[in-house]
């Protein structure tokens, strides 16, 4: 049996294997890529089905949100084999991509690896205006997703903004991105979301990602209420968190907190926790996790 001094080593080994397997695919170009905006991070990449996923008919859409700590260095290239992967599943695929890092003239600080951790606001905006145009996007650029049937995931910083999405109609009136209405979403499959601020600051996730997302002048407790997940309840909207047990990026004490607030505001939230699964199994073809990924998806989307 390995020494408690030892385990921190073999789980940052593990962590380590895991990233290196989920970032040695070759990226997989889109069927079509779609501008939402004027900036070259304003677009959204489509995949066709390869396969019929359930029911004949035009396939279910599942919008994909990135992770990456909203870092400038982590695009949607990343996650394009996880898109792919769905594709052959059935599933059309939109990939959806956003500002990320500071505008150098925000004067926003960069000294955590790979820059500063998102825009505010314009992160939200992007995500808020490419989920509103999506069902219109997908009807010119792949009418064979049924722009109806649609759910969102994202994987760590996009799983945050997926729940994001699914609460807009709770954020604060006066927020740009409020919807008076919830929006026509089948569901959410949140991938080792950080889902709760307030706890993935305490544990410092990502390098305190969370506290520069909502800007390093003070402003945390401020935006909270306009970007926490864990205070927009309960959403309406079925919802999944999928969690890996032995996951160090990303702790499952985070999922486990959105799930209590849930539940607190008398919400059921789902909350699979996979034994043996770190951080990036979830969006990596080769790994088993992977597959419970997209069943948890097929089972929100049919």
């Amino acid at each position: 049996m390995p020494s408690a001094a030892a385990e921190p080593e073999r789980a940052a080994a593990r962590a380590a294997a895991e990233e290196k397997s989920a970032f040695s695919h070759p990226a997989v170009d889109p069927d079509v890529s779609v501008a939402y905006g004027d900036h070259p991070d304003q677009v959204i990449d489509f995949y066709a089905p390869r396969r019929e996923a359930g029911p004949g008919g035009p396939a279910p859409l599942v919008a994909v949100l990135h992770g990456g700590a909203w870092r400038t260095p982590y695009d949607r290239k990343h996650v394009s084999p996880f898109a792919a992967f769905l594709a052959h599943r059935g599933f059309a695929v939109a990939s959806v991509e956003y500002r990320r890092g500071a505008d150098p003239a925000s004067g926003q600080g960069t000294e955590v690896e790979g820059g500063a951790a998102g825009r505010w606001p314009d992160t939200f905006d992007d995500v808020a205006v490419a989920l509103d145009a999506l069902p219109r996007l997908v009807r010119e650029a792949l009418p064979e997703a049924d722009s109806r049937r649609i759910v969102v995931t994202g994987h760590s910083a996009g799983g945050h903004l997926a729940l994001w999405v699914a609460a807009r109609h709770l954020l604060p009136a006066d927020a740009p991105w409020y919807l008076d209405r919830p929006a026509p979403l089948r569901g959410v499959v949140a991938l080792a979301p950080i889902a709760d601020f307030t706890v993935a600051d305490s544990l410092n996730v990502c390098g305190g990602a969370a506290r520069q997302l909502l800007g390093a002048d003070g402003t945390f407790e401020e935006r909270r209420p306009y970007a926490d997940p864990a205070l927009l309840l309960p959403t309406g909207i079925a919802t999944t968190l999928v969690q890996g047990r032995e996951d160090i990026d990303v702790p499952q004490a985070v999922a486990e907190a959105y799930a209590d607030a849930a539940a607190k505001a008398g919400e059921v939230v789902g909350l699979t926790l996979l034994e043996g699964v770190g951080h990036f199994p979830l969006i990596d073809p080769a790994a088993d996790a992977c597959a419970v990924v997209a069943e948890e998806i097929a089972q929100l989307a049919w």
